[in-house]
């Protein structure tokens, strides 16, 4: 009896609006039940690389030096079922660089999306255009530092379990001088 060759089926994930590629990654990553390591090798990035996950594991944590290539992108592309210029939209724009830490969170943007937005994380961002209030960069309740977005699994603080949408009241408004 022959077998018949089956393809291996995941779990297609929907980008949100202003979504981070950290953030995605690791959506995508728990909907399949994938580590960093198994998704770079379905990609076809993680095999050759010498730490674990290799670009996967990197770009989670924003290092983006250097950033994806097209190759590499069209290849993620093809196993998250979109465009790879959809992914392109999860990076820093071209010549705009990063602030990988600390991790920088709107919580009333996540009140309304909940996903880390890559806008937050630009160095030329001071505070959130949109609600007019600074960032958190820790849980205002314990102080904890914000894990990287890829392992925002519970929308909540990973010591003390406030979650994230309750921490509006935390945020200042932003004042003229800090545009």
């Amino acid at each position: 009896m022959e077998v018949p060759n089956i393809q291996p089926w995941l779990f297609q994930i929907k980008p949100l609006d202003g979504e981070s590629l950290s953030h995605f990654l690791g959506r995508f990553r728990r909907a399949n039940d994938l580590t960093p390591t198994g998704l770079g090798k379905a990609v076809g990035l993680g095999g050759a690389m010498p730490a674990a996950g290799g670009a996967i594991a990197r770009w989670e944590k924003f290092r983006f030096n250097p950033p994806p290539s097209r190759q590499q992108l069209e290849a993620l592309a093809r196993v998250v079922g979109f465009d790879a210029d959809r992914l392109a939209q999860m990076l820093p724009p071209t010549g705009v660089e990063m602030k990988m830490e600390p991790i920088r969170l709107c919580a009333a943007c996540y009140a309304q999306s909940p996903c880390h937005k890559i806008e937050w994380q630009l160095k030329v961002t001071q505070g959130c255009a949109r609600h007019k209030r600074t960032l958190l960069s820790e849980c205002p309740n314990c102080g904890a530092r914000f894990k990287v977005p890829s392992l925002w699994a519970d929308n909540w603080c990973q010591r003390c379990f406030l979650p994230f949408e309750e921490m509006i009241v935390f945020q200042k408004p932003i004042s003229k001088h800090e545009k």
